[in-house]
């Protein structure tokens, strides 16, 4: 069976790094996907491009006031009015992110839970240098040694000269940035630092800053205004509504359904509720004596605090539009803290709805899988029980006619870990299809 050394690994790894300060095992494997899975997340892209599509499109009717208003102010709390008003201007009007980054539970039976889906997520370099390594090895990695190289390049104008601007918030993905774009050519991709951009116009952006984290980056200003005018090109474009998880949410409401199926189609509406858990906006809005919270049969969450362990098998976090709204900063997961922490989250999540707001989603059990990796002290081949999250990455090219599938990142940790991210004791690998049992 073909496998790749480590010693192969670090030879290839480039002298720059990847990521800053971060370390994860190495596997000789890439980590195999069924034919029917992998035929899923082909799919998958066009249901959660029309996803963002259908949101962006109820947000607009919403700010017109021929939705609801809660809709736009749900997702509109504690953003500034300008920013606002640059992404609701006509030069940007349709646009959604180019990159698509589901975050997703592999579930028993191959069931995909997505926890949330990320329009400015890191690891496209990585991911790009994984899929080059092992592709030699291992020709069936999903999207080859290039999918990803090519899927980033074609979501600008061919041609056309691209900088992706950076923030310090964001410095730790630097490295794999400028590996990106050196393999992609220098002459054509730039990396700058945002807190010194100065605009160019015959060049695309591609956004690599948070938009919380604007008052950090002031040079951005000038930035956001020429994209609102349609002189300068940017993605993802500056929807901060279109980055909140309060999405996952409202697809749910049961006021929002006849919507929602109606933008989606019945079929992709009927695909995505199998993959979205169900969620709530934590809203502390009170009920009528006669209402309920949906699922939960409660009339408060007063009484959702009371929840006993078993029930709490949910997970709070916080929607977006915070620096602690990414990298799993937020996530409370009800049946592994105190009565007292679950209250302290639960109440503060209440709170902070007018400004900050948070979700609530039902908890989704990882299957437990194996998976062979190095150990880091002897460089002996061992096997890991964990439980995995599979990351693929999507690319909208310019034009907006294709979106390809440039690769998929696996991220498998220890089965006793409840949350899944990368850490040192994770397995970071690409995924490859598996032949036809």
């Amino acid at each position: 069976m073909a496998m790749i050394t480590a010693d192969s690994l670090r030879a290839a790894f480039p002298s720059e790094g990847l990521f800053a300060d971060k370390e994860w095992l190495l596997s000789p494997e890439p980590f195999p996907l069924s034919p029917s899975l992998v035929r899923e997340l082909e799919g998958l892209g066009h249901r959660l491009r029309l996803f963002l599509t259908a949101a962006d499109a109820l947000y607009a009717r919403s700010v017109k006031g021929r939705l609801p208003a809660w809709i736009a102010a749900t997702v509109d709390a504690g953003k500034p009015a300008g920013l606002l008003a640059q992404g609701r201007s006509a030069a940007v009007r349709g646009q959604i992110p180019r990159v698509l980054r589901p975050d997703l539970l592999l579930g028993d039976g191959e069931a995909l839970a997505m926890s949330e889906l990320d329009s400015v997520p890191g690891g496209i370099g990585l991911t790009a240098w994984f899929n080059q390594t092992y592709a030699t090895d291992f020709p069936d990695v999903i999207g080859g040694g290039r999918g990803m190289l090519d899927g980033f390049s074609s979501i600008f104008p061919a041609g056309q000269g691209v900088e992706v601007v950076i923030s310090l918030e964001a410095a730790g993905y630097r490295p794999e940035m400028e590996w990106l774009a050196t393999q992609l050519g220098r002459e054509r991709f730039t990396v700058c630092a945002a807190e010194t951009y100065a605009v160019d116009p015959a060049r695309a952006v591609y956004r690599f800053f948070e938009l919380f984290d604007l008052p950090q980056v002031p040079a951005v200003g000038p930035l956001l205004d020429a994209v609102a005018a349609g002189t300068v090109t940017m993605t993802a474009p500056a929807k901060p509504w279109l980055e909140e998880k309060a999405w996952l949410a409202m697809f749910w409401l049961r006021p929002l359904r006849d919507l929602w199926r109606r933008e989606l189609s019945e079929n992709q509406y009927r695909r995505l509720e199998k993959i979205i858990p169900y969620s709530w906006l934590v809203d502390p809005a009170p009920l009528p004596p006669h209402g309920v919270l949906p699922r939960l049969e409660v009339n408060s969450w007063e009484e959702v605090i009371g929840f006993s362990q078993k029930q709490r098998e949910l997970v709070l976090k916080r929607s977006g539009f915070h620096e602690e709204a990414w990298g799993a900063r937020s996530v409370v997961i009800g049946h592994d803290v105190s009565q007292v922490d679950w209250a302290t989250s639960l109440r503060q999540a209440q709170t902070d709805f007018a400004t900050a707001p948070w979700v609530m989603q039902e908890f989704k059990r990882a299957q437990v899988v194996e998976h062979p990796y190095y150990d880091p002290t002897t460089g002996v081949v061992r096997t890991m029980r964990g439980r995995v999250r599979l990351c693929p990455y999507y690319f909208v090219a310019a034009g907006g006619e294709t979106l390809s599938l440039g690769g998929v990142l696996a991220t498998i940790v220890p089965e006793d870990k409840k949350i899944i991210h990368g850490m040192k004791d994770a397995i970071l690998v690409p995924c490859r299809a598996a032949a036809a049992a």
